[in-house]
């Protein structure tokens, strides 16, 4: 059994050595201060902030530091889901070769499958997390769309990704999912359905009668990576550059995917409905003229807005089913509510019913 470092572990020798590890070969850190960051429902997150012995403004004296959560269900959700073992073989495998914007990892080890398992990453602030609660910016909405470019070209129909059984959804098979996603209807609506308007909760229920739902059919073609949670509590976010940049954390979920679930799931859950309905099909077009100049030219513009309808979708099995098997807290209360406002109203407003059986 491998021994995983645990947060009091990570001292000033272990970050000298991970630093020479990284190639600042005189690197020598005398001291590191450690506080909680983020508002993780599976991992938590500290933020070690490194006094070296020469100052270089080369070498990084603030790195984060990413551990499973303390509560003994989600421990258990992510070792399920494999969510914690995704995670590090994302940043060990996948990373490197993708131009979506993530952090630097500079250490990332597991023990099997979970739950132990610790990813030192690049801090990058002053960026900042963004807020599920509030929303975001038209800009903001832009350049994380944007950015998913970066994500899905390079693993556009990449035949070897079928190599990497982590990545596909058979971990949790279609079926499973959708009986899943009825079983849990119930105790979800008996939460939250006092914050929801009855046009709301009529399409989050009818998805567990429609066994025609996109969100339980299979993956097909074209087929690329797919983050699964693209939101922005999972985005840190520098709003002072124009247009605002944007780097996408916690691949917990990743898979071989549809391409436009992210796109739905992140628009349907970002923007408030009002703005979204404005703004919506001219990021999306502008995203499907971005991946069409970075070579993916077998998809035309009618099957990319037909898929972003069907991915208005994506949403809501993470809404309902993600809610009712990790621990209940009151920003997640909120955050469950608001996501599962948005995506109902995201369904109805692209008129995506005619999708369901």
């Amino acid at each position: 059994m491998t021994r995983i470092p645990t947060p009091s572990d990570l001292d000033a020798a272990w970050f000298t050595k991970r630093l020479r590890e990284a190639g600042h070969d005189d690197a020598d850190v005398v001291g590191v201060a450690r506080r909680q960051i983020g508002t993780g429902q599976i991992g938590t997150c500290y933020r070690y902030t490194l006094t070296l012995d020469r100052p270089d403004p080369a070498v990084p004296v603030s790195l984060v530091a990413k551990f499973p959560s303390d509560d003994e269900l989600s421990r258990a959700t992510g070792v399920q889901l494999r969510n914690y073992y995704r995670e590090v073989q994302f940043y060990r495998l996948l990373a490197n070769d993708l131009e979506i914007s993530v952090p630097r990892c500079y250490y990332a080890d597991i023990d099997g499958e979970g739950p132990e398992f610790v990813l030192v990453l690049e801090d990058m602030a002053p960026a900042e997390q963004g807020d599920q609660l509030a929303g975001c910016s038209p800009e903001v909405a832009r350049a994380a769309v944007l950015e998913l470019v970066g994500l899905q070209a390079p693993s556009w129909c990449r035949e070897d990704l079928k190599s990497y059984d982590w990545l596909h959804a058979s971990d949790v098979p279609v079926e499973a999912m959708a009986a899943m996603y009825a079983q849990l209807l119930a105790p979800f609506l008996e939460r939250y359905a006092h914050a929801l308007e009855p046009e709301e909760q009529a399409i989050i229920a009818r998805v567990a009668e429609s066994p025609d739902c996109p969100l339980f059919q299979p993956v097909g073609t074209p087929f690329c990576l797919e983050h699964v949670d693209y939101r922005l509590d999972n985005m840190l976010i520098d709003a002072r550059q124009s247009p605002p940049t944007v780097s996408v954390v916690d691949w917990q979920s990743v898979r071989v995917g549809k391409p436009m679930n992210d796109v739905a799931y992140f628009l349907g859950a970002g923007l408030v409905p009002e703005v979204r309905r404005d703004v919506e099909e001219g990021i999306v077009r502008e995203y499907h003229d971005r991946l069409t100049a970075a070579g993916v030219t077998d998809y035309d513009w009618k099957r990319c807005w037909q898929d972003y309808r069907r991915g208005s979708f994506a949403g809501f099995g993470v809404t309902v089913i993600a809610s009712m098997i990790v621990q209940q807290t009151e920003r997640g209360d909120a955050m469950f509510i608001t996501m599962a406002r948005r995506h109902a109203r995201h369904a109805l407003d692209l008129q995506a019913v005619e999708f369901l059986a």
